[in-house]
């Protein structure tokens, strides 16, 4: 019998893994600014009390008609950014070649922070608005019937809490909006315009916008959040991605990347954030 070797034939194709881009942006907020500085304070100021007015004369014990006189307090609140990450990677200038350039910078700078950049960082944001949410029930089974009931909570506590009622964002997993769509009691307005579609807002209930976050990128427990982007504080200070070609001791192409971010609730805007675990296992 012959002996035959076959022909193998590479396409200048690269299989990309699957990945989104950042949907925090819409949770968040970028208030303040961290130019020239690494910590930001603000402050936090109480209020007085409301008294009787004592229109007849002062009251016992006091000697304005207004009441007892208060002080008010005026105490800080202090931001400072923890998170300082870099990566760096190089490209041989043969290896480019001889994948047919699917080995590339550029290409590869992109892929980098697509799947690896914007996933950590939307991690974080997610897992510092979960563990400081004002709003944090026992964790509970979510199930097609309750998942309504549950929404309704987490809307009457923010209610409740003097939260702005426009601006309100539901966050879900896949598996919770499953639930959602199954459950009898909910209509999802679904008529969504494409500048909200990029943000990553796919339906509509009850005034909130409902965003479907990949799983990997929440908390292990994840039910669901209702949040008002006043609460939370998400900066990135900053930013920077380089390309160097052929530097000293490498022929080809270095990379290298710098983010500097964080996440911060502010603790008078706390109660704006529900978190709802799922019961542990």
């Amino acid at each position: 019998m012959a002996t035959i070797d076959l022909t193998t034939k590479f396409q200048p194709y690269t299989d990309e893994k699957f990945s989104q881009e950042s949907k925090r942006e819409l949770l968040t907020n970028k208030d303040f600014s961290w130019d020239g500085a690494h910590t930001v304070k603000i402050y936090k100021v109480t209020t007085s009390k409301m008294n009787d007015y004592g229109r007849s004369g002062p009251t016992e014990g006091n000697w304005s008609r207004y009441g007892a006189v208060e002080s008010l307090d005026a105490t800080t609140e202090e931001m400072t950014i923890k998170k300082d990450r870099s990566f760096t990677f190089a490209i041989d200038k043969l290896d480019e070649d001889e994948t047919a350039q699917q080995l590339a910078a550029a290409s590869a700078l992109e892929r980098q922070e697509r799947e690896v950049v914007i996933p950590e960082v939307d991690t974080y944001v997610y897992g510092v608005m979960c563990e400081k949410a004002g709003n944090k029930p026992a964790g509970k089974d979510l199930t097609a019937e309750n998942i309504y009931t549950e929404v309704l909570a987490a809307s009457e506590a923010l209610d409740d809490a003097g939260v702005p009622e426009t601006g309100r964002v539901l966050v879900v997993t896949p598996a919770v909006y499953a639930l959602m769509k199954k459950c009898k009691d909910i209509t999802m307005e679904t008529d969504i315009g494409n500048d909200l579609r990029l943000k990553g807002v796919i339906a509509r209930l009850d005034g909130m916008e409902i965003q479907k976050v990949p799983a990997a990128r929440l908390p292990e427990k994840f039910g669901f959040m209702v949040a008002h982007p006043c609460a939370t504080v998400a900066p990135v200070k900053l930013e920077d991605y380089k390309i160097h070609s052929d530097p000293p001791g490498i022929s080809g192409d270095l990379v290298e990347g710098r983010i500097v971010y964080d996440a911060f609730v502010l603790e008078n805007k706390a109660k704006a954030i529900y978190y709802q675990e799922t019961a542990a296992e």
